[in-house]
């Protein structure tokens, strides 16, 4: 899939265990030119200021949380599981969540024998709209370029260890294109409500580097 133009108490946008870094550093050159290209526009009345800071805010209140309750539907209604696989923004737009100008999105299922992993290559392309905003270590160069050559390697490293049997796909991200990986739902989850299973769901689950939490005992 690769070619191009992401306690209960866990903590949906912690990056503290988070085993790729992305250490601070200068401004890169596309940070100037999309700084230039965005006060240009504002200079000449493409938009403005205002219209850029609530377009950001917008942004900002997605949280990984949508996508969770999404996968807790796949989980459990079949209707909703063969939308998600035939139209995933249609899917997601059934959850409340407003697709308009996002890119096309694909549910990733796991299976027993399947795992997926999500990446961006040449830049940091993250399902924002299902997901919020990418950690810092999605858009590292560490993972964007290691995930594809070992991506074995750095599951190891965020604690999912899956078995030879299993086969590991990395999906590459573009701009026209998200991925949205759906985690196997975890055993002895049969009684659970959606609420209760959308609380298992991770935003890392959704990209691939982990599973979803086991429930309480």
């Amino acid at each position: 899939m690769s070619g191009h133009d992401h306690d209960h108490g866990h903590p949906h946008d912690a990056d503290a265990h988070a085993p790729i870094e992305e250490g601070g550093g200068p401004v890169t050159w596309d940070e100037v030119l999309e700084a230039a290209l965005r006060e240009l526009c504002i200079e000449k009345g493409v938009f403005s200021g205002t219209q850029v800071m609530q377009a950001l805010e917008s942004m900002d209140a997605r949280r990984p949380e949508d996508g969770a309750r999404l996968v807790a539907r796949f989980w459990t209604d079949p209707d909703f599981r063969r939308l998600a696989l035939e139209n995933g923004k249609a899917a997601a737009e059934t959850g409340g969540i407003d697709m308009t100008g996002a890119p096309d999105l694909v549910f990733l299922e796991n299976t027993p024998q399947v795992h997926h992993v999500v990446v961006c290559t040449l830049c940091s392309c993250y399902p924002k709209a299902v997901l919020g905003i990418p950690p810092a270590w999605y858009k590292s160069k560490a993972y964007r370029a290691r995930v594809v050559r070992e991506p074995r390697a750095v599951l190891k490293e965020f604690g999912t260890v899956l078995p030879k049997s299993v086969d590991v796909r990395v999906a590459d991200s573009t701009a026209e294109l998200r991925f949205l990986v759906v985690p196997l739902r975890p055993a002895g989850t049969e009684g659970l409500s959606l609420e209760q299973l959308a609380a298992l769901v991770t935003r890392d689950s959704m990209v691939g580097v982990t599973q979803a939490l086991s429930p309480s005992p």
